[in-house]
């Protein structure tokens, strides 16, 4: 298992919060999600076999809400 961390912009909620752990929890190969409203940043543990951080990535923004780079 490998850990990312993925900066989250646009967060303004603790629905925000909710959201973006429930996509990021859908994908096939997450295991851990911690999302933080400030700073707005996820910490993500996954199988690095089954999903990768650019997948995590488009699934924050497909939901609504900035990557950074």
């Amino acid at each position: 298992m490998e850990t990312a961390r993925i900066g989250i912009g646009g967060m303004t909620c603790g629905g925000c919060v909710a959201s973006v752990t429930r996509v990021l929890q859908a994908l096939p190969g997450v295991h851990d999600v911690s999302v933080t409203l400030d700073p707005g940043h996820a910490v993500v543990g996954y199988d690095p076999a089954r999903v990768g951080v650019a997948a995590m990535k488009k699934a924050v923004e497909d939901a609504g809400y900035d990557v950074a780079a």
